[in-house]
């Protein structure tokens, strides 16, 4: 195996043990021997200062009690590496990834937050807990996440039965089968308690479906093949969300598939001479971008199939699509200035090469993440995921808008706004408590 070179004197260890997530940090700490222990007057002030921050950021009651989500890496906010820890071979459990946000690798396969924090951030509760994180009840009282790195909506036998090589894959039953586990564990004995609870929670299928492409067009399986599964990937998302109705879901959130012609490791695999194939706006592979059209016009109709079906159910298609090429075609309101570029990856005009990626070989990480559309060739950075959470929660790219379907939930309102202050508030509460920390150290030491 390539050991990792590091370029431009960034280095980092690749870490032996999963990352931990947010939630285990807390428990943690306490548990450590042998470090420096404060005194206790600052250690109560700590204590204060730290209720005085949350306090602050929690005044609005969270829209919805809980959030499950579904779905693979565009949406894995730690199970990943509970069930890869130990695999050298995937950057994705060690730094660079996560620096910009967590300072550390969490398993999100970006530099900092994905999609369905923003989501949760502006609902008003806590990041949703990775599924295989927890273990008690009280662990998942704001919801759970069961999406992983990787996963697919079919399962690999549908792909093996087409002459397609596959590995076994985490795929959308599996998931389904965890979430019937949890409520095993939420209502022992009568799973009919656990309706109520469903049906006030929002729902999050996916995004899930873009591996069941990926797989097969890095494979070099032909195209016209590929295109012919899409009706397969629909209808298992169709039969998840009525299963998922049928357990109690009232409000659901479908997302469609991203732009993958502005993905830049397809960019440079499948780099084309004509200048035909290419956006004009954009710079993005024409033909890639109308097949994800393709899958989305699809997922769109079979939507709106259920919701005559179930007219008491709120189904919510969000335009993942529309949302991203408005970061495409406009980087610049959204902070960024190479939208087509990774940040961490090989090099190259797209930021990517065939003999090195992001945390393996001779990679290379840019200074500031911030201003690229890509974070490793393959996965949206914190930034353009930003820009699409923004413009699925403002409703603009939500059908029907998601800002009137959960009308109980002011945080809503002037979103563009909120998410920026939000940051912004906390990290000013935050350097206010460490001045004052500061301050107090001095003191003590002095006396």
């Amino acid at each position: 195996m390539a050991v990792p070179k590091f370029i431009k004197g960034r280095k980092f260890a690749p870490s032996r043990t999963p990352p931990r997530t947010e939630s285990d940090m807390a428990s943690s700490a306490s548990g450590r021997g042998g470090g420096f222990l404060l005194p206790a007057a600052v250690a109560a002030f700590v204590v204060l200062a730290a209720a005085v921050v949350q306090a602050r950021g929690s005044s609005a009651a969270p829209c919805v009690p809980r959030v499950f989500s579904f779905g693979d890496s565009l949406a894995d906010t730690g199970n990943f590496p509970f069930l890869y820890g130990n695999d050298s071979r995937e950057p994705a459990l060690r730094p660079p990834y996560g620096e910009t946000f967590f300072r550390r690798a969490t398993g999100r396969f970006s530099d900092g937050r994905l999609i369905v924090d923003f989501i949760a951030d502006t609902m008003g509760l806590p990041f949703v807990r990775p599924y295989l994180s927890g273990r008690t009840a009280e662990d998942f009282a704001s919801g759970a996440n069961f999406a992983v790195g990787g996963a697919m909506a079919l399962g690999p036998d549908f792909f093996r039965g087409r002459g397609v090589p596959m590995g076994d894959r985490m795929h959308l039953g599996i998931e389904m089968k965890w979430f019937h586990d949890l409520l095993d564990l939420l209502c022992p004995g009568n799973r009919t308690d656990c309706m109520g609870m469903i049906n006030q929670s929002l729902i999050l299928v996916g995004e899930i479906g873009g591996n069941d492409y990926n797989i097969p067009l890095l494979s070099r399986v032909p195209f016209e093949k590929i295109r012919t599964f899409t009706p397969s990937v629909v209808n298992k998302i169709s039969s998840t969300i009525t299963e998922l109705i049928g357990l109690g879901a009232k409000t659901l959130l479908v997302p469609g598939n991203l732009p993958i012609g502005c993905v830049p490791n397809y960019l440079m695999i499948f780099k084309s001479d004509k200048k035909e194939d290419y956006e004009p706006e954009t710079g993005c592979l024409r033909w890639m971008n109308e097949f994800s059209e393709y899958h989305n016009r699809l997922l769109v109709d079979e939507l709106e199939k259920l919701r005559k079906l179930h007219s008491g159910v709120s189904i919510i298609y969000a335009d993942y699509y529309g949302a991203a090429m408005e970061v495409y075609r406009s980087p610049k309101q959204f902070g960024i200035e190479h939208p087509l570029e990774a940040c961490c990856g090989g090099g190259g005009p797209y930021g990517v090469s065939m003999i090195a990626r992001c945390g393996y070989g001779e990679y290379k990480v840019c200074d500031e993440p911030q201003k690229y559309g890509s974070w490793d060739g393959f996965h949206p950075s914190e930034s353009a995921y930003k820009g699409i959470a923004i413009g699925l929660l403002r409703g603009t790219y939500t059908q029907p808008s998601i800002a009137t379907t959960i009308s109980s939930c002011p945080q809503l309102i002037e979103l563009g706004s909120s998410i920026e202050y939000k940051n912004c508030s906390t990290v000013l509460h935050m350097k206010i408590v460490a001045q004052v920390i500061g301050w107090l150290l001095f003191f003590l030491h002095s006396i």
